[in-house]
């Protein structure tokens, strides 16, 4: 049984949510391209700039780059207001961009999120740091051509769990 405030993150991703080609040079440029993707928030120029900001405060605090190329870009608390369902968007870079990671790896792999409480925002934390710890998935994320791909890998890991 689930309860309330499980989250299953393949359920959180789309093609619109997913950017396989990311162009930054640096990293506030990869958080503008990522939070881009977010549609819910495509005609919210105020509630974008209020995740802008926050991911960007929450980055001077301490980097969400957490090694083996990932980052998982969030704001510091949950955002009350700006969604009132949690959100998810991948990106993947190239070449990789410098994101102060502990492991010095520039980072590939971007997992932003978005949650409207504590709870969901922990929950989802959690379970992308669970499943990014196998380096299959990891490279399999690397690898994938289409957004569907991606989505699917992301299901069959959780199926795992």
């Amino acid at each position: 049984m689930t309860s309330p405030n499980s989250v299953v993150l393949s359920n959180l991703l789309s093609p619109a949510t997913i950017n396989l080609d990311l162009q930054s040079p640096d990293r506030d440029s990869v958080l503008s391209e990522l939070v881009d993707q977010i549609p819910q928030l495509a005609k919210r120029p105020e509630a974008r700039q209020t995740l802008l900001r926050a991911l960007r405060e929450r980055e001077q605090l301490h980097s969400t780059g957490i090694g083996d190329g990932i980052a998982l870009p969030h704001a510091r608390n949950a955002l009350v207001g700006l969604t009132d369902q949690p959100m998810v968007a991948f990106g993947r870079h190239p070449r990789g961009i410098p994101y102060d990671a502990i492991d010095s790896v520039p980072a590939r792999l971007f997992f932003l999120l978005v949650a409207p409480t504590v709870t969901q925002h922990l929950t989802i934390l959690a379970r992308l740091t669970r499943l990014l710890r196998d380096a299959r998935l990891r490279q399999a994320l690397l690898a994938a051509d289409q957004p569907e791909q991606v989505m699917a890998l992301i299901r069959d890991a959780e199926a795992k769990l």
